[in-house]
Formats: structure tokens, sequence, C-alpha cells
């Protein structure tokens, strides 16, 4: 395993950063969509990969989560997903609550049931997936990976769930652990506000279905300028939070690392701008020795792109984590 280096034509975290989301293919792989009734009676719609072995079955199927206002189709999750078919396994990509395209235009997300959304802490769903999957597919051995707002969720799911046996190995990429450090950073730089401002026109455009409208003070929402007056405005009220800073508290994996005992990869940039300086260095202090911690200088925030040329980028943190967990897989 490598260290990184990044491409030369992409120097500093924001090239690292935006580069693939404009210049990498949505449809690297084939998938099966499952809409799953969940236990409130919401739909959650999941992305398949089939096995592509002689037999059609694999016995390790990863199980995926992608980050803030991403899908199944975010060009990360489609780059890990072509590596894990490379390798002949199987995966299922979740699409949190609101967040999943439409197959036949990409662009359109496709809105859930239930007048809420998802957010940073919600385990309850990733929950209900692995248990419909182990179901389904007993003596498989299960491998999680999460990037950034997924990555938080996974490992928050670890931490409330010592002891557990359904995952053998996991990997988080790019996890901005403690959320309201986060928060208060990027509002902090003009790139910083640049981020917010978009991921706030897809969320507060969400906000706007009448049932959901209904239950929360829309001029606040509306004027809501960074992620701490959005979440004040619209993720607590809507999830059962007092406050941001209460869903905060309960939502950051800062908080739960220290519990995890599954084998797990932990990633991050040190320029990665989504991540509070200091915040990566506690959460090394606070973690079970279960997780391995790799940290490079460069990569920014779900980046990590090497390669000699804009036509032969190679995504190191990709391959990365599919080869780490398998090994782990492996080795058990």
């Amino acid at each position: 395993m490598s260290e990184f280096a990044p491409a030369w034509f992409l120097p500093g975290p924001h090239f690292q950063t935006v580069w693939g989301r404009l210049a990498r293919p949505r449809r690297l792989v084939e998938l099966r969509r499952e809409p799953l009734t969940t236990p409130d009676g919401d739909e959650l719609l999941v992305d398949h990969l089939d096995s592509k072995h002689l037999d059609g079955h694999s016995d390790r199927h990863f199980v995926m989560l992608h980050g803030l206002e991403g899908s199944s189709y975010s060009v990360y999750m489609q780059g890990v997903l072509g590596v894990i078919a490379r390798h002949g396994h199987s995966a299922t990509a979740i699409n949190f609550r609101s967040c999943a395209r439409d197959p036949r235009n990409i662009p359109r997300m496709l809105p859930n049931r239930r007048p809420r959304l998802y957010h940073s802490g919600e385990t309850g769903d990733l929950d209900f997936a692995i248990e419909t999957l182990a179901r389904r597919m007993p003596g498989t051995r299960f491998l999680a990976f999460g990037a950034s707002l997924g990555g938080n969720v996974l490992l928050k799911w670890l931490g409330e769930h010592p002891g557990q046996t359904r995952i053998a190995a996991a990997a988080a990429l790019s996890v901005p652990y403690d959320l309201g450090a986060g928060a208060d950073h990027l509002n902090t730089t003009a790139s910083g506000r640049f981020y917010v401002s978009r991921f706030l026109g897809t969320l507060k455009k969400k906000c706007e279905r009448p049932e959901i409208a209904e239950r929360l003070d829309m001029t606040r929402v509306r004027r809501s300028r960074n992620f701490r007056q959005f979440d004040d405005a619209a993720t607590a009220p809507l999830h059962g939070f007092k406050d941001a800073e209460d869903y905060y508290s309960r939502s950051s994996s800062v908080n739960y690392v220290g519990l995890i005992d599954t084998p797990t990869l932990a990633l991050s940039a040190e320029d990665d701008p989504f991540i509070a300086p200091g915040v990566v260095a506690r959460v090394k202090q606070n973690a079970s020795p279960a997780i391995d911690f790799r940290t490079t200088p460069f990569g920014g925030h779900v980046g990590f792109i090497g390669g000699s040329a804009p036509w032969r980028c190679e995504y190191w943190a990709e391959e990365l984590v599919v080869r780490w967990l398998l090994n782990k897989a492996d080795a058990a």
C-alpha cells in the first residue's frame, strides 16, 4: 500500500476536492435498484452491484454510504464500486432518504415518503439495511465503506454496536468527525462558504416540500447562510434535536470512536477543507486500538487523486480502501 502522491496538475486541496466531480463519469458500473420499506413506512432506495463470480455469488459483500447530498451515482461511490466489481465482489449502496437519483436522469433527486430528510447521525437506516442483507445472505462476510457524512454515520453505528458481528471490517474516508467544529471552520474561509452554499442550495429546496415546510420556520430556513444556521432551522426540528448544538453533540463520530472494536480504516488528508484543524489529532487520542488511522499531507476532501496526466488519473484512496477491507476479511 504505497504512499499517496498528488497529481502534479491538481495542486492544493480544492483541485483535489473538485476535479473528480467535474471530470469523472457517473455510470461506471451497472446497478440494480431496490426500494426497501423502512419500519416507519418510508422508502429507502438501495442500489445493488451484483457479483461477477462465475457462480453468481461472492462471500464478500460491501455496504456503502455516500456523503452529504450525494448518492450511489456520486463519482467516488462509482469509483469504489468499480474497484469492487474488478475484484468480482458484490455491493449495496444505500441512498440516504431524499438523496437517491433517478437512474434515467441522474441530476434528478427522488423524494422520500415521510416528512423528514437525513442527517450525519442517522444510523437507524444503516442498521435496518444491514439486518435486511444479513437475513438474505447468511454466511456472507460484510464489509462497510462510508465517505464524508456517510463515514461519520458508519463510525457512529460501529460505536453504538460494540461486539457486533455483522460487519467484519469497515473503512471511513474524509470524515468530518466533529460536526460543530467542521461547520464553524467552513464558515471562516471564502472557499468554505462556497462549498456550503452549493450544499444549502439543494437542501433548502428539499425543505420546500409542503409536508416538510409546514413543520419548519421557512423564513429561517431560507435565510440560513451556513450549516449551523440551517441545522438549527431545519435538521434539528425535523429529526428530534433541540437545536444545532444538540444535533452536533449527539451525532459527531468523535464521541463514538473510543467504543469501536471492529477493524476500521480511517483515512484523511491534512489539507481537507472540510475538517477543522486539530480535529483528527483529537479523534486519534479518543479512538480505540481497532482503528487504523492513515493521514496524508495532501488529498483534499474525498480526493486523493494521483497520476501522470489528466487522462491518466489514479484514485488512490478508492483502491486502498477496497484492498484494505478485503485483506481484513481474508485475515479474519
